[in-house]
């Protein structure tokens, strides 16, 4: 059994003293590197978010930019689609207006040489037709 005699209290004093030291020597300086590494360790997190945070909204920022720049690209090419079909529109209708100033020319021209030509041959039919009479009468008409 467990005695309880001056070398007990002896081993009990000794057991306090030696806390005492351990604890000002040895746990208080290991909890103050434990709690300079917890600082530590939570400012970096809170910085990782902070960054986390900025990429987050620098992306959605270029997000924003790559949409509106899309969006104005597109807007451009149907202008441009626009304009040009504009610009089809106009060069087919005045090939068809020359065109057709072209066609009233050639049909102009057309029935004036038909014109000329009958013209040519009533004369030249007239001429031989009196000519086939002369022969066929033996005398000058």
């Amino acid at each position: 059994m467990i005695e309880l005699n001056l070398a007990f209290f002896v081993q009990l004093v000794n057991f306090g003293i030696l806390v005492l030291v351990l604890n000002i020597f040895l746990f208080k300086p290991i909890r103050k590197v434990l709690a300079d590494r917890r600082t530590v360790i939570d400012s970096a997190r809170e910085k990782a978010a902070s960054v986390d945070e900025q990429v987050q909204a620098k992306m959605a920022q270029y997000e924003a930019r790559l949409r509106d720049a899309k969006a104005e690209a597109g807007a451009r090419r149907a202008e441009a689609l626009k304009q040009a079909q504009a610009e089809e529109t106009a060069l087919l209708e005045k090939a068809r207006s020359e065109a057709t100033g072209s066609l009233a020319a050639i049909r102009a021209k057309i029935a004036k040489e038909a014109g000329d030509a009958r013209q040519l041959l009533k004369t030249q039919a007239e001429t031989l037709s009196g000519d086939i009479c002369e022969k066929i009468l033996g005398r000058s008409l």
